[in-house]
């Protein structure tokens, strides 16, 4: 059964006292209202669960990594720290079909508090016993399955708390989000390694979580319309290819899929592994590398605030498009940036262009989509962001090993404009628009 069938759910009081309805999906409960996101009191506790989960993730991998570091080879903390990307690969489509079937809202709390409970069960055996290398990989595991849950639901719970034309302003405040999470997290994390230890870190990641719990139940989630809140049919591999028929003969959805794997595949290896090779083969040094990175996330932090603030973007497909194919011509500078202030001002540009893109990707993901089909939208896009992307990193490393960093970052860049082009082909995703 759906959501809006099999769950009731009491509403928090609204802005002025009312509300007494139940997400029962018979119309009791009202929709969100159309004001904008920033000042709608159901988003802002949307984005502080949200954010409090993505700083307590920060600090879980921060504690997670340092504790592998310390209690293993070198080998061994790379294994704890890549155990969890399989579960994440194998489960996420699968994830989107749950998300769909219980609801999104479900999904996310059930995700956040099992990750409370997993960190502060292995915060308290920290305080008993020194870690252990199987312990480790048994929590990474857990979180790698938790992952594969927790984000398709995320990518689906947007439209059910507020109105379509509010979803790209809600998209820019993710992105603040995720950018507050990065500059939060890890000194957060490393101030709480230092003083207690890993214990403490965890321990801190842990209520990090629980914080998100009660800002996630306060929400009101409004109903799936009629003609999409019909019982699902058959099992979930039936509404899996359901959904991916869905994808396939959408005639923007489509077009974005495509953008997105193709885009992901040029942008995430040079921009993660290959800044670090190329940092290396530059001199810059750590101080050089983390400078590029700060520019990045300030370009990243900049689009985001944009598309909170103006909250929305005529010809928001042919905009995507345009703006993942400067990043990409951006990418590719990169590698021949001749100082490091220079290599900063080009992150810089790549944060700004390849966010805004992304960002407006998300947004047009989200209103396209049928609403009972989102999950398992969202769980694709994920899936090549999350999942396939990060294969490149093994192929990375050799090409630069063999020709460089300037041929691979100009190939990567190549790639990345191929997707963009490819967008711009699609007649119904060039001239896609988001809703007013």
């Amino acid at each position: 059964m759906t959501e809006t069938e099999t769950e009731t759910e009491t509403e928090t009081e609204t802005e002025t006292g009312t509300g007494t309805g139940s997400d029962t999906g018979t119309g009791t409960t009202a929709k969100a209202p159309e004001r904008p996101a920033h000042r709608d009191g159901n988003i802002l506790r949307w984005l502080g669960a949200y954010t409090a989960s993505m700083i307590g993730d920060s600090v879980y991998y921060m504690a997670l990594a340092w504790a592998a570091a310390r209690t293993g080879s070198a080998s061994q903390t790379g294994l704890v720290l890549a155990v969890g990307s399989i579960p994440r690969a194998l489960l996420m489509l699968g994830g989107g079909v749950l998300a769909d079937r219980i609801g999104p809202r479900r999904v996310v709390i059930g995700s956040d508090a099992a990750r409370c409970l997993v960190v502060l069960g292995l915060a308290g055996a920290l305080l008993l016993t020194s870690p252990a290398v199987w312990m480790l990989i048994a929590v990474a595991l857990v979180f790698g399955v938790v992952d594969a849950l927790f984000l398709p639901a995320v990518g689906a719970l947007p439209p059910r708390i507020t109105a379509a034309g509010q979803l790209a302003r809600v998209q820019g405040l993710r992105g603040l989000a995720a950018r507050t999470a990065n500059v939060v997290g890890a000194p957060l994390g490393g101030v709480a390694v230092a003083v207690g230890g890993p214990a403490l870190a965890f321990a801190a990641a842990g209520a990090l979580f629980a914080v998100s719990l009660p800002l996630l139940l306060s929400l009101r989630i409004s109903p799936l319309p009629a003609r999409e809140s019909a019982e699902p049919s058959g099992s979930a591999w039936r509404e899996l290819a359901d959904g991916l028929r869905h994808i396939r003969r959408h005639p923007v959805l489509g077009p974005l899929m495509l953008v997105t794997a193709v885009g992901e595949l040029g942008f995430t290896g040079p921009l993660n592994l290959g800044l670090i090779l190329l940092a290396g083969e530059r001199g810059w040094g750590a101080s050089g590398m983390g400078w590029v990175v700060a520019g990045f996330g300030i370009g990243a932090g900049a689009s985001a605030l944009l598309l909170a603030v103006r909250g929305r973007v005529p010809r928001a497909g042919l905009v995507m498009c345009l703006m993942v194919l400067i990043s990409a011509v951006a990418i590719a500078a990169l590698a021949y940036a001749p100082s490091v202030g220079l290599a900063v001002a080009v992150a810089v540009c790549i944060g700004l262009f390849a966010g805004l893109g992304g960002s407006l990707c998300g947004a047009l993901t989200q209103t396209t989509a049928e609403p009972a089909y989102l999950g398992r939208v969202t769980s694709v896009s994920t899936l090549f962001t999350h999942a396939i992307a990060p294969l490149s990193y093994p192929v990375t490393g050799a090409a630069v090993a063999a020709w460089g960093t300037g041929p691979v970052f100009v190939t990567s860049a190549a790639v990345c404009a191929a997707g963009a082009t490819a967008g711009l082909f699609f007649t119904r995703l060039r001239r896609a628009e988001l809703p007013r």
